[in-house]
């Protein structure tokens, strides 16, 4: 396998990246190159996700990616009526844009193989929606369609597609929203059945579960891993 991770340089792309290390060759993206080079890899390509992406297109083809776990993302909170719209143009082409052009850039390496795997790496707000993130939960909303619409497309090929939802996780970017919202950490913990965050590990397993054999089956699904966060209180 030649495994690609997004935003591979922290939090949960990074425990992807580890996680998976002895699963396949690994090749990760992200915008911290020193953090990049941290990584045991066999390669990196540093890009922002919301600009050119010619030069991670041609890596991806020259490097055969036939697992591509598109992790890197943007949270932006704030009402609808106050909504920044360079930020917004900022937030669809990292968190839904980008995705697409790399799965299409890694396709048809896939196809001819007859063999892949696509792992989206979505949130609990594309699922439920979270209010002052409308431009968040719709990117990761498009995210569970694109899912559906691609493992249809794509399975005569063997090829999966699934998207992970997490719920709130404890990384930089999960702590960071935290203090961008209205509310305590102590307070979100509350309303999160298992009284807790979930681990970036976590994630990780699923993905590797997801990428492999036994996981075959299993394609065009939003799993959500939420510690309980989308059944209810």
């Amino acid at each position: 396998m030649n495994i690609l991770v997004t935003g591979a340089s922290k939090g949960i792309g990074k425990s992807i990246a580890e996680t998976l290390y002895e699963t396949g060759n690994i090749f990760v993206t992200g915008r911290n190159i020193k953090a990049l080079e941290s990584l045991n890899t066999k390669g990196f390509c540093a890009c922002d996700l919301s600009g050119n992406l010619e030069e991670l297109i041609a890596f991806i083809k020259n490097n055969k990616i036939d697992v591509l776990v598109n992790n890197a993302g943007e949270y932006i909170y704030g009402a609808i009526d106050s909504v920044d719209f360079e930020k917004a143009d900022h937030i669809y082409k990292t968190n839904l844009i980008a995705p697409t052009k790399l799965i299409a850039a890694a396709v048809p390496y896939m196809k001819e193989k007859k063999w892949g795997r696509i792992i989206n790496i979505g949130s609990i707000s594309g699922v439920m929606g979270e209010a002052n993130a409308s431009l968040y939960s719709a990117s990761k909303a498009g995210l569970l369609g694109l899912t559906k619409a691609l493992a249809l497309e794509l399975a005569e090929f063997n090829i999966t597609v699934n998207t992970i939802n997490p719920g709130w996780v404890e990384t930089e970017l999960g702590m960071n929203s935290i203090e961008d919202s209205e509310f305590s950490k102590e307070e979100i913990v509350e309303c999160i059945p298992q009284k807790r965050f979930v681990k970036p590990e976590e994630v990780a397993s699923l993905v590797k579960y997801l990428i492999s054999e036994e996981a075959k089956g299993i394609t065009g699904q939003g799993i959500n891993l939420c510690a309980g966060l989308s059944v209810g209180i």
